[in-house]
């Protein structure tokens, strides 16, 4: 029956311990955030850097996540919506540095991002692992998984781009994995406001039936 509501309801995020664990993850982000953008600087590196930009940008989310918490159903998906517009922002910023970059091609110092790449990496998968079986839930809440996802795998691919770099002497890699983080950010943020759309829209409706 369409009226039925006989399913679980939707995780959102009310449970001290979880909010606790986007206290941590909070602060393991704020603090890769500068290691990763002193170290792209440093190495040249725009992979490095968009990946800090994740760091940051992840950070300031999951701070909103935090306070919305206790809000409205609608106030929720509402935050998550900006930050769906958040992450789309940092994409369309990425791939804009990255063709800048790609008419200066100075080769970005492979050990650095080498190292820095798998002390983040190892970062992340702390995040990801706190928040594993948290990753389904209301718009909210898949927000924070899905940025904690992308970093991950940012981070993974910014280590093959150091590889790639070191063996072809070549910045070609580094840009490559910036813009594909890019795209990746943009694809996240078009998930996020999907399922925020949908669930205020689901609340309208609700709304207009009671």
């Amino acid at each position: 029956m369409s009226g039925c509501s006989c399913q679980a309801p939707v995780f959102d995020g009310t449970s001290p311990v979880y909010k606790r664990v986007l206290l941590v993850i909070i602060a393991i982000n704020a603090v890769m955030f500068v290691v990763e953008i002193l170290a792209g600087a440093f190495a040249g590196s725009q992979a490095l850097k968009a990946d800090a930009l994740d760091f940051l940008g992840d950070a300031l989310t999951y701070g909103i996540s935090l306070w919305a918490i206790s809000k409205s159903p609608a106030t929720r998906a509402y935050a998550a919506l900006f930050k769906g517009a958040s992450l789309a922002a940092m994409g369309f910023w990425v791939f804009g540095s990255t063709i800048y970059e790609v008419f200066v091609l100075a080769v970005p110092k492979a050990s650095v991002m080498g190292v820095v790449g798998f002390l983040a990496l190892a970062a992340n998968l702390v995040s990801v692992v706190l928040l594993m079986k948290y990753r389904d839930g209301d718009a909210n809440v898949r927000s924070v998984w899905l940025c904690s996802r992308n970093d991950a795998i940012g981070n993974v691919a910014v280590m093959g781009a150091a590889g790639a770099v070191y063996f072809t002497s070549s910045a070609w890699p580094d840009l490559i994995v910036a813009g594909a983080m890019a795209g990746l950010f943009l694809w996240s943020s078009i998930q996020i406001i999907r399922q925020a759309q949908g669930e205020l829209r689901e609340q309208k409706l609700s709304a207009a039936h009671s």
